[in-house]
């Protein structure tokens, strides 16, 4: 059975009524930290559907009802009755809670009966001990007859009846004096009958009387270590249910203690925890399941300032350069920004119509109650006098935050990427949008705290994912800056996305990429961590009601490592925090804030979309107010991978026809709201309709034809941009 993990973890929430974190585990039994609130279950992934909606629901039950006391301290209790005792209480309570629970725990225990998880196969169950026979009743009553004497009944009811733990203690512990009373009375006959068989009582009878006081005093030993002696073994080991944190009762006796008192060993308890085991894949080569969080990083180490960056720039292409190396590609950049208005004039006037659309969709009109004179000689005809006003809705302040891919794999198609940036950004100017750009990387220098490294960039937590020391996200644009800033500094980034795009200048036009700001790796699920506390502090500082990001990137990033504890090889006893060298098979990102986890899905060291996706969507349940919106660039030799990742069989057939059509994409299915795909040589090619004088018919039909392709695929992509954004 393929058990959905989140949906059962919802389920231990639900019933909780309380944001547990709920954690699945590979333990053979479950446990409730109180203090830290986890309830860590065991992967019944063999279990039925029923049953492990069933065991879900009496493990909570445990963490509600069960108190975290370590009763064992003040009474001298077989574990295993007291196990007993509670567990049909706190199932009668959350019977009482949730009514529906109810067929539940029953059809439960009745599938465990069938299959025999209790162990019942060829024994007649009213010659089992009394703790036995009363858990047998309270979970399986209805489908097992079971007698009890007019003084057992007693317990019975006495159980049923318990509300609270020290109910639950006080019955216990005249259960187990009680049984520990028949225990003994029945050594007791069986010495009398052995006697009155004809043992030889002469004048050797001392020795008959030494053997009976033998007897008798290896039984009050017995009783002594049931009642205060060695840690019980096997039966505390298989109580899983009683939530005993780093401890566990010091008191019923060990196994081999119990054989003197037969009925405080309840067998049927152990005989179940024993075969719940059996529902737990052990196949898995990788059974540890871990969650590891995200940590709150220090923006102040990871973003270079905007001014701090360019200014950085500047100074050195100012103390190497002469500025006439610049001029090719100064060109192209006022150029493209030329050719570029038509596109940001489209993007603006598809802004404005969604909002004005938006708008009277959310109109409201209302009499005002002063007499529309217009109207008063149909008074005997018409009701409606008053005077109507129509009240639109103020519009929402909208902003983006941009993250560009700046590393190695980006080299082919960074210009084709920056040029859609800055058609972007040219629209968020003309609407007056508050806009950021960071562009993340892994090489830009930054200081060194020692010689040894750079300054950490988060807090040393176990179970937090690491980040790298060298990430950096470079504040590349900001709406902050007045126009002829942004525009130098637009210029400036055109220059260097040429020497990736077409190679270095020779001769004269030679130029270097600054120190820094080569491409390097791909510190993607970095950012995405980063975005947790970027997002926020943007829609605060610009008083923003509605936020969009905006990634644009080639694919995927590598995995993370995260921080764990680990057990000392010189001192077993001793643990200390390390790190795992990556996060991949069975790794959950766990969200305290959502309550929910991710799976994580990788399998190598190279990311599948799933682990990207784990992240974004993550951030998508955590900030729901905010779009993410996914553009890629794509190459003709990445288009088929690219396509294959979200699709498959007929769909991948379709994808593939509409590509060839329109050179677009958008893919519904990513971790993104909506992950956009964009052919670069189409974005390339010239979409104005122009001909040579003496062409012909054919060659000006072809030429229209080609423009008005290329129109109606910007077109495409752009209004559904925008209507994202709107």
């Amino acid at each position: 059975m393929n058990v959905n993990h989140e949906i059962k973890s919802q389920l231990a929430k639900l019933l909780a009524t309380e944001d547990l974190i709920v954690e699945h585990k590979h333990v053979e039994t479950a446990s409730f930290n109180v203090h830290d609130r986890v309830l860590t279950l065991p992967c019944w992934e063999k279990a039925s559907s029923l049953v492990y909606d069933m065991l879900v629901g009496h493990e909570v039950g445990h963490a509600l009802f069960t108190p975290d006391e370590e009763w064992w301290v003040d009474y001298q209790i077989s574990p295993g009755i007291v196990n007993v005792v509670e567990d049909a209480r706190i199932e009668k309570l959350m019977k009482r809670k949730y009514g529906g629970l109810a067929k539940c725990f029953y059809r439960g225990y009745n599938e465990l009966h069938e299959d025999d998880f209790f162990q019942l196969e060829d024994q007649d169950i009213n010659e089992m001990s009394l703790p036995d026979r009363i858990n047998l009743h309270f979970k399986l009553g209805n489908f097992v007859d079971i007698d009890f004497s007019i003084e057992e009944k007693h317990f019975v009811a006495r159980i049923d009846q318990c509300e609270t733990f020290d109910d639950v203690l006080e019955v216990s512990k005249d259960l187990h004096d009680f049984c520990k009373s028949q225990d003994e009375k029945r050594e007791q006959e069986k010495v009398d009958n052995a006697e009155s068989q004809g043992m030889p009582f002469n004048s050797d009878d001392a020795s008959g009387k030494n053997q009976k006081g033998d007897s008798t005093e290896a039984s009050n030993e017995d009783d002594g270590k049931a009642e205060g002696g060695e840690v019980k073994t096997q039966e505390t080991q298989s109580q899983g249910d009683m939530p005993q944190e780093n401890s566990q009762p010091q008191t019923g006796g060990s196994a081999s203690s119990l054989e003197g008192h037969s009925s405080l060993d309840v067998k049927t308890d152990r005989a179940l925890q024993e075969s719940l085991k059996d529902l737990i894949d052990t196949d898995d080569y990788y059974k540890e399941t871990n969650y590891i969080e995200i940590p709150k990083l220090d923006l102040d180490k990871v973003i270079v300032n905007n001014s701090d960056l360019h200014s950085r720039i500047d100074k050195e292409w100012r103390e190497t350069y002469n500025e006439s190396v610049f001029a090719s590609p100064d060109k192209q950049f006022f150029e493209f920004k030329k050719s570029a208005q038509k596109e940001v004039n489209y993007l603006v006037k598809e802004f404005e119509c969604k909002k004005s659309a938006d708008a009277y969709s959310r109109a409201s009109t209302a009499r005002t109650g002063i007499l529309n004179t217009g109207v008063l000689h149909t008074y005997k005809f018409n009701e409606d006098l008053f005077k109507k006003v129509t009240v639109l809705p103020d519009g929402k302040n909208h902003g983006l935050v941009f993250i560009l891919d700046w590393s190695g794999s980006m080299s082919r198609i960074m210009m084709d990427t920056l040029k859609q940036l800055y058609n972007l950004m040219w629209f968020c100017k003309k609407v007056q949008i508050p806009f950021e750009v960071y562009a993340f990387s892994i090489c830009y220098p930054k200081t060194l705290v020692s010689e040894d490294g750079y300054a950490e960039l988060t807090d040393i937590k176990a179970n937090d994912f690491e980040v790298d020391k060298k990430f950096s996200l470079l504040n590349m644009f900001t709406s902050k800056v007045k126009g002829k800033v942004l525009e130098k500094q637009m210029k400036t980034m055109f220059r260097i996305a040429n020497t990736f795009t077409y190679g270095r200048c020779y001769d004269e036009d030679r130029y270097n990429v600054p120190i820094g700001l080569n491409l390097s790796g791909t510190p993607l699920h970095e950012t995405l961590i980063a975005l947790h506390d970027i997002l926020p502090s943007f829609k605060k500082e610009n008083k923003l009601q509605k936020v969009q990001c905006v990634i644009l990137t080639d694919g995927e990033g590598h995995p993370l490592s995260y921080h764990s504890e680990h057990v000392s090889h010189y001192d077993p006893t001793k643990t200390y925090l390390g790190r795992n060298n990556s996060a991949r098979r069975n790794c959950f990102i766990r969200c305290r804030k959502t309550g929910r986890t991710y799976d994580l899905g990788g399998g190598s060291y190279y990311c599948s979309p799933e682990y990207t996706n784990a992240f974004l969507r993550n951030l998508r349940d955590k900030f729901q107010d905010i779009n993410f919106i996914g553009i890629r660039i794509l190459t003709s030799s990445d288009t088929n991978s690219f396509l294959s990742m979200y699709h498959d069989g007929v769909d991948l057939i379709k994808a593939r026809v509409n590509w060839r059509n329109t050179k677009t994409v958008s893919i519904k299915t990513s971790g993104y709201h909506t992950y956009f795909g964009l052919s670069a040589s189409a974005l390339n090619s010239d979409s104005e309709f122009e001909v040579e004088d003496d062409a012909t018919k054919g060659q000006i039909k072809q030429a229209f034809a080609k423009s008005l392709k290329s129109k109606k695929m910007n077109k495409k992509i752009l209004s559904e941009f925008i209507e994202l954004v709107a």
